[in-house]
């Protein structure tokens, strides 16, 4: 289980991302964002190594406040393979430099969020250690687990992620796909996807809403 600690980043997380966010092509808001945290959950690397943070931002900007899903991952050292998935590096109070990544590109959290679509990982508190999430349901299904050594195929849509991968099973390489609900607060499909997680999060105007973050379509 990952230990939260309760200290400073310099430079923040929601600094890093108003800097990142307007280069995604899954935004809509203004040059410079205005960010607040508005909800997430965390997911637990068994090494140990990796930390996991599944956040919700809102952004006042733009012709209309949106809000925004943004997986990430803390790591110790550059990891030379996420260069090109890298949001920023960070000073943690207690743990030293940190290298925040778009965990849509790393391995460690893909795997985890499979396990989760299955049933097989628990979501935790984004605020306390040991502390699993009830707000956080699950509709598991049959996704198959990626398989050692695979790296993901990352493919950005307007609305969406997907993020492709082999697993033991597959058949062509690829061969799975979990979805990414980048823009929280969509109009909703009129089918649920085969597997699914779905959690709450504020809107920008204070509304608890709750809705699906991640998927297997």
């Amino acid at each position: 289980m990952a230990e939260i600690h309760e200290t400073t980043m310099k430079p923040g997380k929601l600094e890093l991302l108003a800097r990142w966010l307007p280069t995604r092509h899954w935004y809509i808001g203004g040059p410079a964002p205005r960010l607040s945290k508005s909800g997430g959950f965390r997911l637990d690397d068994p090494d140990g190594e990796v930390g996991i943070e599944v956040m919700v931002v809102a952004d006042a900007t733009g012709p209309q406040p949106a809000v925004y899903l943004v997986p990430m991952t803390y790591r110790g050292a550059r990891e030379e393979a996420l260069d090109h998935a890298l949001i920023g590096t960070s000073e943690h109070g207690v743990l030293g430099l940190r290298w925040l990544y778009d965990a849509a590109h790393d391995p460690v959290f893909v795997e985890q969020a499979a396990l989760l679509l299955t049933g097989k990982a628990t979501p935790q508190d984004q605020h306390a250690s040991d502390t699993p999430d009830l707000t956080v349901h699950l509709v598991p299904g049959d996704i198959l687990t990626p398989a050692p050594g695979f790296r993901p195929t990352v493919i950005d849509t307007d609305a969406h992620t997907d993020i492709a991968f082999d697993s033991d099973r597959s058949a062509n390489a690829g061969a799975e796909l979990l979805r990414l609900h980048r823009r929280l607060g969509l109009p909703a499909v009129s089918q649920h996807p085969r597997s699914h997680v779905d959690a709450p999060w504020t809107t920008p105007e204070g509304t608890l809403r709750r809705g699906v973050f991640l998927s297997a379509p």
